[in-house]
């Protein structure tokens, strides 16, 4: 099993060297890259007929390839990036004029606040409630909440967050939460409890899109699971011994009905680092997903490749973290 683990970690970084070096390719190769963004701000704004108000020699478009390393086979620009990524140095973002490696520590704790409250409170509702309705199955409780998470999960994401911005920020319904942001202005004027409760006021909304977006398929997996567990042999023949049929359930089919929810764990946990896009833009809170679609949007390659370096690593360390909950779940479980 150690063994399995170790060859896992390994394989991490020539995955890590193809998802790079993919990336960095089309980026520079591709109309707009770097060597293209240089010229354009060299030239400056262009005038009223449309003309660039300053012209650049052949000789500076040389100097700036090679600043770029541009000037060299692209392979060889690409070492030139990983020698400084070895050394933890993730380049200088155009865009914002900062270190790529201050930017992302500075957006993470923003994008985990607002995540990690999500996925904890997901896991939370989600895996006792598909428990009961699989107890409940063909009832009443299973029939309408059925009902309502579908309901729910026909929603995007992006539409549920305006909607509950309009009905319950905006003043025109109700104005009970702040429209976005992570805290207020006068957040540092507050005593303890008051910027407790400005943080709480804050998340709300955008706690409850996270948690919609994977509350559906965890519910329904999770009853789905337990249902297929219910009806195998070894929980018959438990309750043919004399097992009740709590005890059945908790201490035999609960367990094996998590395996998999744990499929999923590791990409999801992984996804609150990445950030979500379409609820920070609505709720225009300044995390991770913000700040990758800038950097996309922008071509601001080294703030670029710097996220899709320290995403595709957490994203890879969430399939191994999968794994593991595989182990822990079920000790049965031998990848070797």
């Amino acid at each position: 099993m150690l063994t399995y683990f170790i060859k896992r970690l390994l394989l991490i970084f020539p995955t890590l060297l193809g998802i790079t070096f993919l990336v960095f390719l089309i980026s520079n190769l591709a109309p707009g890259g770097p060597l293209d963004r240089e010229i354009a701000k060299i030239k400056g704004v262009a005038n009223i007929s449309g003309a660039s108000t300053k012209q650049i020699s052949q000789e500076e478009v040389e100097i700036l390839k090679k600043r770029l390393h541009l000037d060299k086979p692209i392979y060889i620009a690409y070492t030139y990036w990983l020698s400084d990524v070895i050394v933890f140095n993730l380049g200088e973002s155009r865009l914002h004029s900062k270190e790529v490696t201050e930017l992302i520590l500075e957006k993470m704790p923003v994008s985990l606040i607002f995540g990690l409250s999500g996925f904890f409170l997901s896991y939370f509702i989600c895996i006792p409630l598909g428990i009961f309705k699989a107890l409940k199955h063909g009832q009443a409780f299973d029939l309408w909440t059925s009902f309502l998470i579908f309901f729910a999960y026909s929603i995007p994401v992006f539409a549920l967050a305006m909607l509950l911005l309009y009905l319950f920020a905006s003043g025109e319904v109700f104005s009970f939460f702040p429209l976005g942001h992570e805290i207020s202005d006068y957040y540092e004027e507050l005593s303890f409890w008051g910027k407790v409760n400005d943080r709480i006021s804050h998340m709300f909304l955008p706690v409850i899109c996270y948690v919609s977006g994977s509350f559906a398929v965890l519910t329904l997996l999770m009853k789905n699971s337990l249902l297929e567990q219910i009806s195998k042999e070894y929980v018959r023949t438990a309750l043919s011994k004399g097992l009740s049929f709590k005890d059945a359930i908790l201490n035999h089919a609960f367990r094996n009905s998590l395996i998999p929810i744990a499929t999923g764990f590791g990409s999801n946990l992984s996804l609150i680092f990445a950030g979500s896009l379409f609820i920070e833009l609505v709720f225009n809170i300044d995390g991770m997903g913000n700040l990758s679609f800038e950097a996309v949007r922008e071509r601001d390659t080294d703030l670029m490749m710097g996220l899709l370096l320290v995403q595709s690593l957490i994203g890879l360390l969430g399939k191994i973290l999968s794994d593991v909950c595989y182990v822990l779940i079920d000790p049965r479980i031998d990848f070797d």
